[in-house]
């Protein structure tokens, strides 16, 4: 095992120790019961299966991919994504979404070789306006250079549209968040980019805050006509950590689609805080 990889891991691992506190988090004998309500608690759950809520959160999404390259290479990438809604008005938000992925990768270039750092970022803008039966947003995408590595990174800078459309009834969120984006520089001897990202989800939030996914990441690459489709179940528990609120899940992905020597399965760990 690698030493980068040994960095990653109890990054990941930490994702889950909070559950254990949980389990053993009980009120001491005449102490005020917990101040946030279940029906709060499955209120946020809801907010939070909705990827433009007007609530900031911290997500820490953990992703391992297998079977890659010739020798059955392995990816483990930790997107921190940081979500940030900011009032335009009182009737209109922007919502800041971020996704700065960092990057293991053992055996995937070529055998017995591993490249570990910053991958390149995503900076989407979704204004959105505050009231509304069916919840939208549209605006910009910006991909910023940032990798550390040339295998980890297209050093390119791009950019392009997104749009976000989604409806949530009762405890049932279905929706589709989209992007597509073209490099605008970067370096001349790297390929451009011409990529389209689509992620219909479906989710369902149980009364004790539990919230079940079904969704897929897919993206096509339109210069090298390219698709790659993972399903991804996941489910994912919000609780709290004293008055934390903090939701821990994870997932498992196929890969129904995918290019030569792409990844064949993958598993998800991902903890998040919220803030009110």
């Amino acid at each position: 095992m690698s030493r980068n990889f040994r960095v990653l891991l109890p990054m990941a691992a930490a994702m889950l120790v909070p559950s254990q506190a949980w389990a053993q988090d009980e009120p001491a004998p005449g102490a005020a019961p917990a101040s946030t309500p279940a029906d709060d608690a499955e209120k946020l759950a809801k907010d939070l299966a909705n990827p433009i809520s007007s609530m900031i959160s911290l997500p820490f999404q953990f992703n391992v991919d297998g079977g890659l390259g010739e020798s059955d290479g392995v990816k483990s990438t930790l997107n921190v994504q940081p979500v940030i809604p900011v009032r335009l008005g009182k009737d209109w938000n922007v919502i800041i979404r971020t996704i700065v992925p960092i990057i293991h990768q053992q055996d995937v270039v070529e055998p017995a070789s591993s490249q570990f750092g910053l991958g390149d970022t995503t900076q989407s803008f979704f204004f959105s306006p505050k009231s509304g039966g069916i919840i939208g947003g549209v605006g910009p995408a910006f991909l910023y250079p940032t990798g550390t590595h040339r295998t980890l990174g297209g050093e390119k800078w791009g950019a392009g549209p997104t749009a976000i459309v989604l409806k949530q009834a009762g405890r049932n969120t279905i929706g589709l968040l989209a992007n597509h984006i073209w490099s605008v520089a970067g370096d001349d001897s790297r390929s451009d980019i011409s990529s389209t990202f689509i992620q219909p989800f479906v989710s369902h939030t149980t009364s004790t805050a539990m919230t079940i996914s079904l969704a897929s990441e897919t993206t096509y690459d339109w210069k090298a006509d390219q698709w790659t489709v993972p399903i991804i179940l996941s489910g994912a528990q919000l609780t709290h950590i004293g008055k934390q609120p903090i939701s821990v899940g994870a997932g498992l992905r196929y890969y129904v689609e995918k290019p030569e020597n792409g990844p064949e399965w993958g598993f998800r760990l991902i903890t998040t805080f919220l803030f009110k």
